[in-house]
């Protein structure tokens, strides 16, 4: 019995700290498109610091309704209506973007805001959106409700982060808002696929083999200044 406690316990030592890193992992994969989709609406606010503030704010109820997602998840996946719906609204940010008029230089201007407030809905509207994947995928992977909360506590964390480092990557790159945005319609995509026809879903490595190509041609030019200064 004492053997069987002490392997047991020396079992769970080993793999919720395992299960951690693959929650962790998975979240970080599944986030950068989530992250510059963020970055992009926080855009839409001309002046950075709320541009910050969005973010700070957007986020903290993104991880209130992502913790409910999770709490509800076994109940939400009987219902295909929600994935149709969260990948209808990703589908329609992609739209937005690429029908929204382009400047001098070809290049499309996504959602614009008045104020703080309007932006900081879409941002947790969206986050919750690309959750739909990847906390049902979590899911998946383990049942222990608290373990799959700190892993997406943690990918909220660095979904914060890595949304400030695309607001300034966004600026830097010619070619990243247009990949970042063909990747965000991908995921709509197979999110639809998902709840309609489950058996064609592209399976999870192909998927991230292509978000990658197109966000290694996203990094691949940089901007030209506007305006440049002659000497």
């Amino acid at each position: 019995m004492l053997d069987q406690l002490l392997n047991s316990s020396f079992e769970a030592s080993f793999t919720l700290p395992l299960l951690l890193i693959v929650l962790v992992a998975l979240e970080a994969v599944l986030s950068a498109d989530n992250a510059i989709a963020l970055a992009a609406i926080a855009r839409g606010l001309e002046n950075p610091q709320q541009q910050r503030r969005a973010l700070n704010i957007g986020l903290i109820l993104a991880y209130v309704l992502r913790v409910a997602l999770i709490l509800t998840a076994s109940w939400v996946i009987r219902f295909w209506q929600f994935e149709v719906a969260g990948a209808l609204y990703l589908l329609w940010l992609v739209y937005r973007y690429f029908s929204s008029d382009s400047d001098s230089d070809s290049e499309h201007h996504g959602l614009k805001f008045a104020s703080l407030w309007q932006a900081i809905p879409m941002i947790a509207v969206t986050d919750l959106a690309f959750s739909l994947d990847s906390v049902t995928t979590a899911i998946a992977i383990s049942d222990q409700i608290w373990l799959v909360i700190i892993g997406g506590t943690i990918g909220v964390i660095a979904l914060r982060f890595l949304a400030e480092l695309f607001i300034r990557w966004l600026q830097e790159y010619s070619n990243l808002e247009d990949a970042g945005y063909i990747t965000v319609g991908l995921v709509g995509i197979r999110l639809l696929v998902k709840a309609l026809l489950p058996a064609y879903v592209p399976p999870e490595w192909l998927m991230v083999g292509v978000i990658v190509a197109i966000f290694a041609w996203g990094f691949s030019e940089r901007s030209q200044p506007k305006n440049p200064i002659n000497s």
